[in-house]
């Protein structure tokens, strides 16, 4: 089907306010682009409380953290990792949908601000996003463990929530990928469709992945395409969202398939009409309600 009518004006509002296309900004450029529609979200939810933090990371480097306390007593951890292409994206612009989990689902939200490529480079975002939940689980010890991304950030999530199943890290409950990176494959049906050239296309994904992992073969490793493992049995129950207008489609759904034949129980859902980033706009797109209520749905599922 077209995109819905709410996307459809979205893009032609975007469209004749001009500019660059991603693939042709540098990276200060398209951070700064992705703070101005920040604006458009509004405020969230209040908290009980908000804490800025830094997490060491085990290569002695560090990254920040915004600790989101809602004012009911908190069921979990939701340790967040925001999408961007591992490029983009800073935890101030996730607040707004940081906090509305926090509000919706009862649980204590950890938004990663984990460090951005090029000036970090693969595996650093990786290797950041599973220092991240290992802090997170040391700091929470008495309550459950959920760990969510939407693009990049999915890619994140798959990741960690691999490592911790191979090398005995902190429990997780649930992992919930939102159209999440999970191969280096630029070339798929979802890829070369026309008609998932929007606000992300393969254009600004090869960008992403230049900037991310210059090096062609290293892209093929599980903690970049968590896709080429060759064993996904034993991960956690998994929700896997798509929209059908991106590129990150078939990937994202070719994982959630690998899951469930691994044994692996999951909750799958293509959002038809939607295009890539849809999850995220709060307060935008209608889309993104009826996502968010899935993902909610499924988080009080996971702790009943």
């Amino acid at each position: 089907m077209s995109l819905d009518d709410a996307t459809a004006q979205f893009l032609k509002q975007m469209s004749e306010a001009g500019g660059k296309a991603l693939h042709e900004m540098t990276p200060d450029e398209a951070r700064a682009m992705g703070g101005a529609l920040r604006e458009l979200y509004g405020a969230g939810p209040e908290m009980a409380r908000v804490e800025d933090v830094v997490i060491q990371a085990a290569d002695g480097g560090a990254f920040g953290a915004r600790v989101l306390v809602p004012v009911q007593e908190s069921r979990a951890t939701i340790v967040y990792y925001h999408g961007g292409g591992w490029v983009v994206g800073a935890i101030d612009e996730f607040d707004t949908l940081g906090r509305t989990l926090a509000q919706r689902t009862g649980c204590t939200v950890v938004l990663v601000d984990y460090r951005l490529a090029p000036e970090h480079r693969y595996p650093v975002a990786a290797r950041d996003a599973y220092d991240a939940l290992c802090w997170a689980a040391e700091r929470q010890r008495e309550l459950p463990i959920i760990v969510a991304g939407d693009s990049a950030g999915g890619n994140l999530s798959a990741i960690v929530s691999q490592r911790s199943r191979d090398e005995g890290g902190p429990a997780i409950a649930l992992q919930v990928l939102v159209y999440p990176v999970t191969d280096c494959d630029l070339d798929n049906a979802s890829y070369t469709d026309p008609a998932n050239q929007l606000m992300l296309s393969r254009a600004s994904m090869v960008w992403f992945w230049d900037h991310y992992a210059p090096d062609r073969a290293a892209r093929a490793n599980p903690d970049a395409s968590p896709l080429r493992a060759g064993d996904l049995a034993g991960l956690p129950p998994a929700v896997v969202l798509t929209a059908e207008h991106d590129v990150l489609r078939d990937e994202g759904e070719a994982y959630a398939q690998r899951l469930r034949q691994a044994g692996v129980p999951v909750e799958f859902k293509r959002f038809e009409g939607q295009m890539h980033g849809f999850f995220t706009m709060v307060n935008v797109l209608p889309g993104s309600a009826a996502a968010l209520s899935m993902v909610v749905e499924a988080i009080d599922g996971s702790l009943r």
